[in-house]
C-alpha cells in the first residue's frame, strides 16, 4: 500500500469535505457515512428530576430487530414511532446489542451507525425521549474484562457522536451488569466509562442502575459521584419470577412453570413494600427513579398479567418514576406488528383509556 504525505492527506481531506458541503450532506443507500448526525435542535441541559418526570410512560424497542443486520428485513420501522407516540407514550429505550457489530478493532461500521442514527432522529421527530441502552449483559456477565473494553469503546464513539443531539437523548451506560461483572466491579466500571461520557457530555443526563441485574435490592451499594447531578438511577421489575417468567426457555428455574397467578393481598404487599424501598432511597440520595423493564411473559395467563401489568405501572406511578414496559413487540408485547395492531388488554393496562 503507498503511503500518503500528510500534505496529500490534508489536500484529500480538503477535498472530501469540499464535496460533502456541495452535496448537501446526503447519503444514498450503499453510502453509509461515518459522519455524526446533524439536529435541528441543540443540545441544552436538563435537571434530571424533570426529565424524569417529562419521561413519563415508556417502552423499550429495536433490540431483537433484524434491522440491525440487514435493514431490508426491518419489522420494526421509523414509523412505529408515530404510532407509539400516539398510543399515549413519551420515551422509547432503544436497546443497543452492539458489541456483535464492532470489527477487530471494537469499531462500528457506518451500516449500524446509520441505522442508530435514522431511529434516533425519527424518535425525535416524534418528540419522544430517546435512551441510548448498551445492552449487551449476557456477554458482560461472563467476561468482565472483556466487556470493560468493548463497552468503553462503545461509548468512547456514541457519547462524542450524539454530543450536540438535543437534551431529550440520554445514554444508558449498561442494561443489567451481573455474574462476572459483580456489584463492585461494577462501580468501578460505571465511573470508568462514565467519565468516557463526561468527557464529551458534560451536563447530558445519564441512567444508571445497580448490580446484579438491576435489581433493586443492590442500590444500597449504588457508588455514583456525589457532584455529578444528571443521573437518573434505574432498576427494573420482574418481581415475583415465577409468575412474570412462567415458561421463559431462558430461565432455569421458571422455564417449567405454568398456571402461576399473581393477585393476592400477600401479592400486592410485596410489590408495595418493595417500591417503597426504591423510593425511600431516592429520597434519602436525592436521585429521580426511572423503572426502566417490567412486564410479565405471555405464557401467563392474560387476566392476570393485565393485572400485574396495571398495579406494577399504577404504583411506580404513584411514587413518581418513569417506566418503560418490556417489550414493544416480542415475549412480552404490548404491540404486535404482524397485525399492526396494540395488544389491546396490556396497552391499556399500561395506559389507561382516557374514559
Amino acid at each position: 500500500m503507498t503511503s500518503l504525505s500528510a500534505p496529500r492527506v490534508a489536500t484529500l481531506a480538503a477535498l472530501f469535505l469540499a464535496m460533502t458541503a456541495v452535496s448537501g450532506c446526503t447519503t444514498y443507500p450503499g453510502e453509509e457515512t461515518t459522519a455524526p448526525p446533524a439536529f435541528a435542535e441543540p443540545f441544552a441541559p436538563i435537571d434530571a428530576a424533570r426529565q424524569n418526570a417529562e419521561m413519563g410512560r415508556g417502552v423499550n424497542v429495536l433490540g431483537y430487530d433484524p434491522v440491525w443486520t440487514d435493514p431490508a428485513k426491518a419489522r420494526f420501522t421509523p414509523g412505529h414511532f408515530k404510532i407509539i407516540r400516539d398510543g399515549g407514550f413519551k420515551t422509547v429505550r432503544v436497546v443497543l446489542q452492539s458489541f456483535d457489530h464492532m470489527d477487530s478493532s471494537n469499531q462500528l461500521g457506518p451500516q449500524w451507525l446509520g441505522t442508530l442514527d435514522k431511529m434516533v432522529k425519527a424518535a425525535l421527530g416524534e418528540g419522544l425521549n430517546v435512551i441510548l441502552d448498551e445492552h449487551d449483559f449476557d456477554m458482560c456477565g461472563k467476561d468482565a474484562a472483556g466487556c470493560r473494553v468493548k463497552l468503553n469503546a462503545f461509548w468512547s464513539q456514541i457519547a462524542p457522536r450524539y454530543k450536540d443531539a438535543p437534551g431529550k437523548v440520554m445514554f444508558e451506560i449498561l442494561n443489567e451488569p451481573n455474574r462476572a461483572m459483580t456489584p463492585e466491579l461494577w462501580n468501578t466500571q460505571l465511573h470508568e466509562t462514565l467519565a468516557i461520557i463526561r468527557s464529551s457530555n458534560p451536563t447530558r443526563n445519564v441512567i444508571i442502575g445497580p448490580g446484579n441485574w438491576n435489581g433493586l435490592e443492590q442500590l444500597a451499594v449504588l457508588d455514583l459521584p456525589a457532584d455529578d447531578q444528571h443521573i437518573i438511577v434505574t432498576f427494573h421489575y420482574y418481581h415475583p419470577m415465577e409468575f412474570t417468567h412462567q415458561g421463559a426457555s431462558w430461565v432455569e428455574f421458571t422455564k417449567n412453570l405454568s398456571g402461576v397467578t399473581w393477585g393476592t393481598v400477600a401479592d400486592y404487599a410485596r410489590l408495595n413494600k418493595e417500591l417503597d424501598q426504591v423510593k425511600d432511597w431516592s429520597v434519602a440520595h436525592s436521585r429521580p427513579i426511572f423503572m426502566g423493564e417490567f412486564g410479565a411473559y405471555e405464557n401467563g395467563a392474560m387476566a392476570d398479567r393485565v393485572k400485574w401489568t396495571s398495579a406494577i405501572a399504577r404504583a411506580a406511578e404513584a411514587r413518581g418514576f418513569s417506566w418503560a414496559y418490556w417489550y414493544f413487540d416480542q415475549g412480552f408485547t404490548v404491540y404486535d406488528i404482524d397485525k399492526q395492531a396494540w395488544v389491546e388488554p396490556i396497552k391499556n393496562a399500561l395506559i389507561p383509556p382516557a374514559n
